[in-house]
């Protein structure tokens, strides 16, 4: 299994309330909908339910991860459904103070070795753009 690490994020809410957040996705389809179309854009096609993340993205398909661990407040994992291989994606929050807190992502997947060069790069932006959307959906 090969592991993505996503830039830290800060987000200026406290450790509870932002994994309480994310805990139920759907909150950030209402945050995305309100979003100008620029930032949208920059998000990509990217939607969510109360317990999917669901992700479109060019030259692979449909992406849809299901919430299948949740550790208050530390920690929230996401699982491929319809992956050809094994794919997580798990969300770090961790207290920076008491009003803010650092957000991690981390990206595993299964790959054979000689696929890693071709894909390794995308996978790892893939782990920022998490951060990123962290930032941009609930404020840095």
């Amino acid at each position: 299994m090969t592991k993505y690490s996503g830039k830290p994020a800060i987000v200026a809410q406290p450790q509870q309330q932002i994994f309480d957040k994310v805990s139920n996705l759907s909150s950030f389809q209402e945050r995305l909908d309100s979003m100008p179309q620029e930032v949208k854009e920059r998000l990509g096609d990217v939607k969510f339910t109360d317990d999917k993340i669901i992700i479109n993205a060019p030259a692979v398909g449909q992406l849809v991860f299901a919430v299948t661990e949740k550790v208050a407040p530390e920690r929230l994992k996401l699982s491929a459904e319809n992956s050809p291989v094994p794919f997580f994606i798990t969300l770090h929050f961790a207290p920076e103070s008491e009003t803010t807190t650092k957000v991690n992502s981390d990206l595993e997947v299964e790959i054979p070795m000689m696929l890693r060069p071709m894909v390794g790069g995308k996978l790892q932006e893939a782990a920022n753009r998490f951060s990123e959307m962290f930032t941009t959906l609930f404020g840095s």
